[in-house]
């Protein structure tokens, strides 16, 4: 295809992937942020093998691993027995294959100084509010009244809230959540948990706590961990009211280990409120605008596949636009090579979340009960490795990657 000029909606970690790809393959790129100052938003995530390969292939992993923290096990029990119930392990499937727990903004720092130090055009405190074609071009509407382009592809990466994709003819379903959580990150002093491990513990299916080990934003700064607490998005402002201390106090009764963190906590801005909804554009594509990350597809953080599913789909963008010859033919190869990853992985968030964050007694006492023992018996161990680490079907051929080899890499265990 011959070079083009793409706009870049939002300038989080899918939009800035997007710029790297695309000008590496020879297209001109304008990143459109609507704050003044790009910053990430948010605590922590899980980087999996598959958002890992994306940017290694963008020669990003050194810095990504020096950056974050090796994480090879999710384990959770229950608090009233101490019962397991959730133990995958990364090894259960052969490639020494792991996770890598990062604070957001070291995700956003690694890409950012990347297309800065690259030079790339970013654009700040521009709110795009729609996108109308033109012959063969496409222009921007900006609030307040400017018009920005033309150009021959709109790439929206802005998000969940996207305005384009609701407003666009391919508008998907919106379904809020009714769970979501609170997010603090916090310095997370040697021996607290378990360095190598997501460590979480429930009550029923109403109260899930984590403990998420994340490294170090820079190399200067202490190792930290990031605190979720789960709770109904409308109850949020009434346990604020019941004050902080009440919230902590809550928190030491389930887990009194969690002290060392929880007095770090001083005022309610410490905490984010996340809220999750599950929605997934059927076509990914409306006519010179196409869709990716979190405007494209979303779900609750359950399988912890969120940013590396936005990585895995601005990889296979730039795939399509380089193995097509015009941009109807790359976005309908686009759509097709992630339909089934995306629907796959909707498909199980929707199934296992309930389990883990609902009012429903029963299904936690099946997850307590039956779900943890048949996920010790082979063939579950693999099949749930599989779903932690993305690779359940195979993600990388439609987005032209390879993964990465994880043995020989040799990432080491945290000590």
């Amino acid at each position: 295809m011959k070079p083009l000029k793409i706009a870049i909606i939002g300038a989080g970690p899918a939009g800035l992937a997007a710029s790297l790809f695309l000008t590496r393959a020879g297209h001109t790129t304008d990143i459109i942020e609507r704050f003044d100052s790009p910053a990430p938003v948010g605590s922590a995530l899980m980087l999996q093998p598959t958002g890992l390969t994306v940017l290694e292939s963008l020669g990003l992993g050194p810095a990504i691993h020096a950056a974050g923290n090796r994480i090879d096990r999710l384990f959770g029990t229950e608090t009233t027995r101490g019962r397991v119930v959730l133990d995958v392990r990364y090894n259960a499937l052969p490639g020494g294959r792991y996770g890598l727990g990062v604070h957001r903004a070291a995700l956003f720092d690694t890409l950012y100084d990347e297309v800065s130090a690259r030079r790339y055009p970013i654009h700040t405190g521009q709110c795009v509010i729609g996108v109308v074609e033109e012959g063969s071009g496409s222009y921007l509407s900006v609030e307040g009244g400017e018009r920005l382009g033309p150009y021959d592809l709109v790439i929206d990466a802005s998000g969940a809230r996207s305005e384009l994709v609701t407003a666009s003819p391919v508008a998907p379903r919106a379904r809020n959540l009714v769970y979501g959580a609170f997010w603090a990150t916090l310095d997370c002093p040697d021996g607290l948990v378990d360095q190598s491990a997501l460590t979480q513990r429930y009550d029923k299916a109403s109260v899930m706590i984590g403990v998420l080990p994340i490294g170090s934003r820079r190399p200067n700064l202490p190792k930290q961990a990031a605190l979720f607490w789960s709770l109904k998005v409308a109850d949020a402002d009434e346990v604020r009211k019941r004050g902080l201390e009440r919230w902590k106090q809550t928190i030491r009764g389930y887990w009194p280990e969690c002290e060392p963190l929880l007095e770090q906590i001083t005022d309610w801005d410490q905490l984010t409120l996340a809220r999750y909804a599950h929605r997934t554009v059927m076509t990914p594509y409306s006519g010179r605008t196409v869709f990716v990350g979190d405007a494209a597809h979303s779900t609750s953080p359950q399988l912890g596949q969120g940013a590396n599913m936005a990585l895995l789909d601005v990889a296979a963008l730039a795939h399509a636009l380089a193995g097509h010859e015009t941009i109807d033919a790359a976005l309908a190869a686009y759509a097709k090579a992630r339909r089934m990853h995306v629907r796959l992985f909707q498909l199980l968030s929707a199934a296992f979340t309930p389990f883990y964050q609902s009012d429903s007694a029963a299904l936690a006492w099946i997850r307590d009960r039956l779900v943890a023992t048949i996920a010790q018996v082979p063939p579950a161990p693999q099949i749930l490795a599989g779903i932690v680490s993305g690779t359940l079907v195979d993600p990388f051929h439609g987005a032209g990657l390879r993964e990465c080899d994880w043995l020989r890499q040799a990432v080491p265990q945290p000590s």
